[in-house]
């Protein structure tokens, strides 16, 4: 169906989600530029695992994934696929945590009203999916990996969106990016409550402490250091590690440290204000300085540790796909998220009366829900967590997370090229700026939120 310019309807309030402001536009549109480099090197970073592992050379890239380093007393002698999983996801999950706090701070989250839609829809990606999995494992020893499909990879589903839907209305965007921003906060809870086994109260209540002084210096940094870089370097990084290790002894999955240190960093410069117009905060430069690293290195390395599966032949493979295990990993991914969401969003706007947003239509939400069925990052974490590392269902389980984000990306990605090509027909009409002030037309005269520009 072509899209249509409808006029907005008469009350903007009762949209959702609504536009946001033409600067917040360019700022998403940034992090998806960043994100399509980070998840070109993530697929890379795969593949050569995925092919060293099945290769004659296999048995150096497990010796690697397997060979230990650090210090044993504090119990931080891991391998480095472990150090890859628990140490160098702490800054991916950093990056989560930033633009948690950024969202119930500044943005979409902020309003009950305007959050509503997307935390719905993201809890019926993730409570659809997992019940998928359970009717194929219930009542078996692999029941535990109900968690595997409900996650969204939030670097690769941004990825895959703007290689392909450079088009697409930026609410739809938005969408995706608060869908995944919700969908993590709920993995990392997940990851919290269910795949901890026992904590260790001392090193936790220790670990309060650094995460205080953290969110002192966090939040007086412009005053104390001004905005100088070595100073989050020398002085914030040291604490953060120091969080990071006691979270760690803690028994408690040390990407959750990550979560809670970007929490503590400030979105804006002055809170006591009451609103983004007060300015933006340390949060920003975190993020501008933290992203390439997370995207560039992290990311893609913790993908080659834990992506490498020998499936031993096409035996192996018919085997894996198969199972249980698998086919409720993959049913739960490709065709549970996309009824969850799109399922929760139509009931959501039934009960509350609100309308889809003018700028897209439903078939538009249905290829960003099948965006979210890339799990990928957090999916094949979680995997990681679920089963023994010797396991048969360990291995069977990488080999659906990774089938099911391709099928998943190769789905979209005929549902939204197609819509993308329709709404480049119709971008030339939207980027009119006939006052020539480097803002198209339509967000001066249709800014429904009233929001501030710069």
């Amino acid at each position: 169906m072509t899209p249509e310019h409808n006029s907005p309807p008469e009350d903007h309030r009762r949209d959702s989600p609504r536009r946001r402001s033409y600067p917040e536009v360019l700022r998403i549109g940034e992090i998806l530029r960043k994100e399509t480099v980070g998840g070109i090197l993530l697929v890379a970073a795969a593949l050569i695992a995925i092919v060293w592992a099945n290769s004659p050379w296999a048995d150096s890239y497990f010796a690697l994934r397997n060979y230990e380093v650090g210090y044993e007393p504090w119990h931080l002698r891991l391998s480095l696929g472990k150090w890859a999983a628990d140490g160098l996801l702490a800054i991916f999950f950093f990056l989560v945590g930033l633009e948690l706090k950024r969202e119930f701070v500044a943005g979409d989250l902020r309003n009950p009203r305007h959050a509503m839609v997307p935390v719905a829809a993201a809890v019926g990606g993730v409570a659809v999916p997992a019940g998928i999995y359970l009717l194929f494992n219930a009542g078996s020893e692999t029941a535990g990996g109900w968690a595997i499909p409900t996650a969204t990879d939030i670097a690769f589903a941004v990825a895959v969106l703007a290689i392909i839907g450079s088009h697409l209305p930026p609410a739809l965007r938005l969408f995706l990016l608060t869908l995944a921003v919700v969908d993590d906060l709920m993995a990392i809870t997940i990851i919290a409550v269910f795949y901890t086994e026992e904590v260790g109260v001392t090193p936790l209540l220790l670990a309060l402490i650094p995460l205080a002084v953290f969110a002192f210096l966090a939040q007086r940094f412009p005053r104390f250091f001004g905005l100088h870089a070595w100073a989050a370097w020398v002085i914030l990084l040291p604490l953060g590690l120091v969080v990071w290790v006691l979270v760690h002894e803690a028994g408690i999955h040390a990407t959750v440290a990550g979560v809670l240190l970007g929490f503590a960093v400030p979105v804006l410069r002055s809170q006591a204000s009451g609103g983004p117009e007060a300015g933006h905060g340390l949060a920003e430069e975190f993020e501008h300085r933290f992203r390439p690293i997370s995207a560039g290195f992290a990311v893609p390395v913790f993908a080659f540790f834990s992506a490498g599966v020998a499936v031993g032949g096409w035996e192996g493979l018919g085997a894996a796909l198969t199972a249980p295990v698998t086919v409720g990993i993959i049913v739960g991914l490709v065709a549970g998220k996309p009824i969850g969401i799109v399922g929760a969003t139509w009931l959501t706007i039934r009960i509350s009366g609100q309308r889809l947003d003018h700028s897209y239509r439903w078939i538009d939400l249905f290829g960003v829900s099948l965006l979210a069925g890339i799990g990928f990052t957090v999916s094949l974490l979680i995997a990681e967590l679920s089963f023994p590392a010797d396991s048969p269902s360990t291995d069977f389980a990488k080999v659906a997370v990774l089938t099911a984000s391709v099928l998943a990306a190769l789905i979209a990605a005929v549902v939204l090229s197609t819509r993308n090509r329709q709404y480049r027909r119709i971008e030339a009409e939207e980027s009119v700026d006939a006052d020539h002030d480097g803002i198209p037309d339509v967000y001066e005269t249709d800014d429904p939120a009233g929001d501030a520009r710069s």
